[in-house]
């Protein structure tokens, strides 16, 4: 199969891309768009967080659940949403902690897009959505992937820091050696937890921190720099 994503993870992943989860994902999708069903994100935004962070360039990890499953909000970043969307409430809560932690002022676009060019992997573990349907692709083969994704990266680079928020992100953490790289945990910035231990993490000084020790530049976490 002819996966259109960038090159660098054609070439780390291509093994993948001919198993059958991965052929059953593509049928699925297939038959879905074949009903009329809505899916998000567009097809050409599925690989978005690979294609704007090659494989050679990552040095952290956000890892998201699904796509958001409203109009035009998904374009295949996670917790991101392109220019002139606003930014949903775990969003917000994100640019509160990074306020508070570096001083950041509350950015006005909720498109991570500069995050994601700087080395920043913005990957959800589920890379589709039925419109207004949230987890409705979460069963179809999807996190096969993105588990492969995460052992990849943990195997084949050295000093990633992986930002887990949230029980759900927390269980991919047995797929990171952590003798090879950085965990931060912190509770999911959703304004249901956020609370509970997201809002004090201090995990964007703590990345920037991490990157400097291992010799990287730092993250500028300003999305509208």
């Amino acid at each position: 199969m002819d996966v259109k994503i960038e090159a660098s993870w054609k070439e780390e992943l291509k093994h993948e891309f001919t198993k059958p989860y991965f052929l059953q994902v593509a049928a699925h999708l297939k038959t879905e768009r074949a009903t009329g069903a809505t899916i998000y994100p567009p097809g050409s935004l599925i690989f978005n967080a690979f294609d704007q962070t090659p494989f050679d360039a990552l040095k952290v990890v956000i890892l998201g659940q699904d796509p958001y499953h409203g109009p035009g909000q998904a374009h295949g970043l996670s917790f991101s949403v392109p220019d002139g969307i606003p930014p949903p409430p775990s969003l917000i809560n994100i640019y509160k902690e990074l306020h508070a932690d570096i001083g950041l002022p509350i950015p006005k676009t909720g498109n991570l897009t500069r995050w994601a060019q700087q080395g920043v992997l913005l990957l959800n573990a589920v890379l589709t959505v039925r419109a207004n349907e949230p987890a409705s692709h979460a069963k179809i083969g999807w996190m096969d992937f993105t588990d492969a994704v995460i052992r990849r990266i943990s195997a084949s680079k050295k000093g990633v820091v992986f930002l887990l928020w949230g029980k759900f992100a927390q269980e991919k953490q047995v797929l990171v050696d952590e003798t090879r790289h950085a965990v931060l945990k912190a509770a999911h910035p959703s304004p249901f937890s956020a609370d509970k231990g997201f809002f004090g993490c201090k995990h964007f000084s703590r990345t920037n921190e991490l990157l400097r020790m291992e010799g990287l530049a730092p993250i500028n976490w300003d999305p509208q720099s």
